[in-house]
C-alpha cells in the first residue's frame, strides 16, 4: 500500500466512530429510546427514513472510499488527479450522509446530497478509467 493510500485510509478510519454514534442515535430513534441513544427529537416517519438512509450511506461509502484508496495505487492517473480522487471519495461519503441528515430538517440541504453524489460519480468513474488505462499500459510494457 502506498503512503498516500495509507494516509487517506488512516484518516478515513478515524471517521468510523462518528458512524457508530450515528447508528446508536438511529437505534434510539427507531426504538423510541428503548435502545441506543435517545436524541430527544420527535421526528416524522419521513425524517426517520432520511436518518436511516444517511447512516446506511455513511457506512457503505466509507467502505467504498477505503477500497478506492488501494485501487488508486494501481490506476494510471496523473499524480495530482489521483490525490483529488483520494480526497473526493471520503468527502463524498460525508456529503451524501450529511445531505440525508440535513434534508430531514431543511430542504435546502439536499444540495449537500447532490454535491456528494456528483463527487462520488467523479471519484468512481475517474478511478475506473485509471484502472482500465493501467491495463492498457501494462499490456504495452
Amino acid at each position: 500500500m502506498s503512503s498516500a493510500a495509507r494516509i487517506m485510509a488512516g484518516i478515513t478510519l478515524l471517521t468510523v466512530p462518528t458512524i457508530i454514534y450515528g447508528g446508536l442515535t438511529v437505534l434510539g430513534i427507531v426504538s423510541a429510546g428503548l435502545a441506543g441513544l435517545s436524541p430527544g427529537l420527535a421526528l416524522s416517519p419521513a425524517q426517520v427514513t432520511l436518518y436511516r438512509a444517511g447512516h446506511a450511506h455513511a457506512g457503505v461509502l466509507v467502505i467504498l472510499s477505503l477500497v478506492l484508496q488501494v485501487m488508486l495505487d494501481h490506476a494510471a492517473l496523473p499524480g495530482p488527479l489521483t490525490w483529488v480522487v483520494r480526497v473526493a471519495a471520503p468527502l463524498a461519503a460525508i456529503l451524501v450522509a450529511g445531505g440525508f441528515f440535513g434534508l430531514a430538517h431543511l430542504a435546502a440541504l439536499r444540495l449537500l446530497l447532490y454535491a456528494g453524489a456528483a463527487l462520488l460519480a467523479f471519484a468512481t468513474i475517474t478511478a475506473g478509467i485509471g484502472l482500465l488505462r493501467g491495463l492498457r499500459a501494462g499490456a504495452a510494457a
